[in-house]
């Protein structure tokens, strides 16, 4: 639509001051000619718009012009730059539309607020959907705004951590490149030792900002890092095969939960015969929530260790129902 290119158009000249016309046409995916024509239509209404053709021409504003977004605060205009991962929007086919209009945004915020909302765009990363196997709970660390106003520093941390099962704190210096919230759980992307690594926010004993400028890795952004580290944790072998039975009543349930390591459909009538794939033994101690609803088969390691933990469960509360 020819309104919304010539705002486009506006926005980005505002933004960027001088803007080859070449360049303004492969963002617009339109011809030079075009483009050209646009800063006619923009100048017949009005928008002090001219082209200086030559090497080091292109299409500019008059100094001092510009459109602006008022009313927003510093803090409303970060809020509008802390952006979903572009699944959902891709679903949608929304994915272009989605950074247009963010452009348009940022082009029309208030000079003052451009360097914050930018730095948040580059450092905040929000992703809703849950993992396939959740990682365990952790302990209370810092709140997100502390950890964020470390990670805009610009500078190498220094972490106190806490890995999942293990209660030794560990010291790390780590490159950060931002702060994804994955289904609420807050994680921090680094590099450690030029390599990326993910640290949940509620393992972290404390942070420290060191006087180190940070080293990230060239033309990486958090996006990529953030990808990478995803896959590595949805795609992680499962090798621990499962054969166990699940009484039907509970069967809807068992598989709204457990879905994602199913081997294949349940099989039988009452019980139904499942076979699942887990990433480990820990993983099997799930299956204990559903009771004697379901029985593990086979293999015999995992019968014992769920033997174990509910022994251990039993001895439990026994101890306290027998307390005066």
């Amino acid at each position: 639509m020819k309104s919304d290119r010539l705002l486009s158009i506006l926005l980005l000249l505002q933004t960027r001051g001088r803007v080859p016309a070449r360049e303004l046409a492969d963002r617009l995916e339109v011809s030079v000619r075009t483009v050209y024509r646009d800063v006619e239509s923009l100048s017949a209404a009005g928008v002090p718009v001219y082209a200086e053709r030559g090497r080091h021409g292109g299409i500019a504003l008059l100094p001092g012009y510009r459109t602006d977004v008022t009313g927003l605060t510093s803090d409303e205009a970060r809020a509008l730059f802390v952006l979903a991962t572009g699944s959902a929007h891709a679903d949608l086919g929304l994915d272009g539309a989605l950074g247009s209009a963010l452009r348009k945004v940022m082009a029309a915020l208030p000079a003052p607020h451009r360097p914050a909302a930018e730095a948040t765009s580059r450092r905040i990363l929000v992703d809703p959907v849950r993992w396939l196997s959740g990682p365990g709970g952790g302990h209370e660390g810092p709140d997100a705004g502390e950890l964020q106003a470390a990670v805009l520093t610009d500078r190498r941390l220094r972490l106190r951590y806490r890995h999942g099962g293990q209660e030794q704190l560990r010291t790390y210096t780590v490159d950060p490149y931002g702060l994804v919230a994955k289904a609420g759980v807050w994680y921090l992307v680094a590099d450690r030792r030029a390599r990326p690594r993910l640290f949940r926010a509620d393992r972290m004993a404390a942070v420290t900002v060191t006087a180190d400028a940070v080293r990230r890795r060239a033309g990486v952004e958090l996006a990529d890092v953030w990808e990478v580290l995803r896959r590595e944790v949805e795609e992680r072998p499962a090798d621990l095969r499962v054969t166990a039975t699940v009484r039907r009543s509970r069967l809807d349930m068992f598989v709204r939960i457990l879905g994602p390591f199913l081997a294949s459909p349940p099989s039988g009538d009452d019980p139904a015969v499942v076979e699942l794939r887990l990433p480990e033994l820990p993983a099997a101690r799930s299956l204990l929530s559903f009771g004697p609803d379901v029985e593990v088969l086979s293999p015999e390691e995992v019968r014992a260790e769920l033997a174990r933990v509910a022994a251990a469960t039993a001895e439990l509360y026994g101890d306290r129902a027998a307390a005066p």
